[in-house]
């Protein structure tokens, strides 16, 4: 259960990521709610998930998943691109949080 929560707190961590971008330096009222509420969600799991999983692990597979989902998040929200060196870069990521996830 404890992998499922951390999951979960990496796509809000996604969320409030790309939250950000679109508070415009949080001068947007909904958009900065969304997104704080989104940064309160995320870490509050994160804690959830800790109670069960090694801090080191449990960091690493978080911000790994928001990697990885802002990346890809950026690329269909804001046409960033999707040359060889950052496709290489997510798969490298995930063969991390794999990594880790299975040394766990």
């Amino acid at each position: 259960m404890s992998w499922i929560i951390l999951f979960i707190a990496g796509l809000f961590e996604i969320g409030w990521a790309i939250g950000l971008k679109y508070t415009q330096g949080f001068t947007l009222f909904w958009p900065t709610v969304l997104t704080v509420l989104s940064m309160a969600i995320s870490l509050g799991l994160l804690g959830l998930a800790l109670k069960q999983l090694p801090v080191g692990t449990a960091y690493a597979v978080w911000t790994g998943v928001g990697a990885i989902g802002t990346v890809i998040g950026g690329i269909i929200l804001f046409s960033e691109p999707t040359d060889w060196a950052r496709m290489l870069s997510i798969v490298l990521i995930v063969s991390g949080i794999l990594g880790l996830k299975l040394s766990a």
